[in-house]
């Protein structure tokens, strides 16, 4: 082994050992933008050393490295720009063209590869190993581009947030998993060759999109993680594929940290992944013009006088953040309402729920941008035995994350751990009606004898309450 050789593969280490210690500082909020920033270095140097390499291997032509350069620059600006301008209620949807973007690359890898041997070396000739992992690589990579192409426009209400489904759904997809199978099966045997390959593209592909539209809002949050692991996996094939220790390495980590976080969210719902990808559970949001009341019960209403007095006089409150309050942007009216109780000597809390919103840690990263101090943000088994002990919750936007309905079998949350709001002595709800959450059922806690609605969009409403509690403190 040469000097240069010797010094790829060290410097190929030291990207390694960037990506699994940025993956380290990601788990503390205080040093998390020090993960990005270390993953992102490592990154840097895997793509620099990767470079590097070729050239010093004549193995590039100008006009290929006048395409990287340009492909480098337009990314990064495309991505740059796109992370500057994003709001934090289309982040959901951001992190799903993400995953599209890193498994539709891993597929295109493969496929290259595939086409660059067939003018050097016969099917026969490569290895099992190189023609199972391009196999892999394409269905995997298939299947989470056009998934999560779809999963972002079900977020985005492109498409419609509810379950699609049509006679004969399940008859496809269990068609195109065979005829995928069958033919990565064929290609990775040393038979069929390119256009095998494009039989198994254009059928991953249709798994991804008829896999992904049976499956309603409610679940998108896992499905969001459950694409990510996806994506993980789909780059460490490619890694395979190509022989890149980097790929393998960065496509292994988020493989398997998007599988760890994907089955805590599943149990976060009580749902098995199984049923989760069967599809057909929950609905859109249905907010607008939804009654007053719930099965012949009417909601109590309070108006923000009422409420600001109780805040005031409360010694212990729980705010609970939901998609509501991200919809409205009204984390930082949540803060500042927050620091006001505080400063009048009010012990308060963050109750946050793992599914709230649609993206795994989505409130967190809401209230984080707001600038609330993490250590007040209480987790569901931290927060739960404190709520019987709470003075005023304050539920802003969340809906069937505090649904006692899920406590009774035969339901669509039945079994679903929630956050036991209906426990305090007393409950505000802020929401702008009494319309489901994307389960499709009616939340039960908006009718219980010690829940209040104050109805609103959240931002004005907060705003308000922020401004009556003035009036009662100083």
């Amino acid at each position: 082994m040469s000097g240069f050789d010797t010094t790829v593969h060290i410097l190929y280490l030291v990207a390694a050992v960037c990506f699994v210690a940025g993956l380290h500082l990601m788990t503390s909020p205080a040093s998390a933008r020090r993960g990005n920033e270390v993953s992102a270095a490592g990154m840097a140097l895997a793509i620099v050393t990767t470079v590097a390499m070729l050239i010093h291997q004549h193995a590039i032509t100008a006009v290929a490295t006048t395409v990287l350069v340009v492909g480098l620059a337009g990314g990064g600006a495309a991505g740059l720009l796109t992370a500057r301008r994003v709001k934090l209620t289309a982040m959901p949807q951001l992190v799903s063209l993400f995953n599209a973007v890193g498994g539709g690359a891993a597929g295109l890898i493969a496929f290259g590869d595939a086409i660059h041997h067939t003018g050097s070396l016969t099917l026969a000739d490569l290895p099992i190993r190189t023609t199972l992992t391009t196999f892999l690589d394409l269905l995997i990579g298939g299947v989470t581009f056009s998934g999560s192409l779809v999963a972002a426009g079900k977020l985005a209400g492109r498409i419609p947030g509810r379950p699609l489904t049509f006679t004969g759904a399940r008859a496809l997809n269990l068609i195109l998993a065979i005829v995928a199978v069958g033919s990565g099966v064929t290609y990775a045997a040393g038979y069929g060759g390119v256009p095998i390959l494009c039989v198994l593209t254009v059928a991953a592909l249709g798994l991804g999109v008829c896999g992904t539209l049976p499956i309603g809002g409610a679940d998108m949050p896992v499905v969001i993680s459950l694409l990510n692991a996806f994506t993980g996996t789909a780059v460490a094939m490619a890694g395979f594929v190509i022989d890149s220790t980097p790929l393998i390495i960065a496509g292994a980590l988020v493989g398997a940290a998007g599988s760890i976080l994907t089955k805590l969210m599943a149990d976060a719902m009580n749902r098995s992944l199984v049923s989760i990808i069967a599809g057909g559970f929950g609905t859109g949001d249905e907010e607008a013009g939804a009654p007053a009341t719930l099965g012949g019960a009417t909601a109590r209403e309070v108006t923000v006088d009422d409420a600001a007095l109780q805040l005031a006089y409360a010694s212990k409150v729980v705010i609970v953040p939901g998609y509501g309050l991200a919809a409205a942007q009204a984390q930082g009216e949540a803060v500042k309402l927050a620091e006001a109780l505080i400063d009048h000597g009010v012990d308060v809390t963050y109750g946050i729920h793992p599914v709230a919103g649609r993206m795994p840690g989505h409130m967190n990263v809401l209230l984080a941008e707001a600038d609330a101090p993490y250590p007040l943000l209480r987790d569901l088994e931290e927060i739960n035995p404190q709520f019987a002990t709470t003075d005023v919750v304050l539920v802003v936007g969340a809906n069937d994350v505090t649904n006692p309905a899920a406590r009774r079998p035969g339901n669509a949350v039945s079994g679903m751990p929630i956050l036991d709001v209906d426990k305090a002595r007393s409950t505000i709800v802020i929401k702008r009606s009494l319309g489901h959450g994307y389960a499709g059922i009616d939340n039960e806690l908006y009718v219980a004898p010690r829940t209040a609605m104050l109805f609103g969009d959240a931002k004005a409403a907060l705003a308000a309450l922020l401004a009556g509690l003035r009036a009662y403190v100083h």
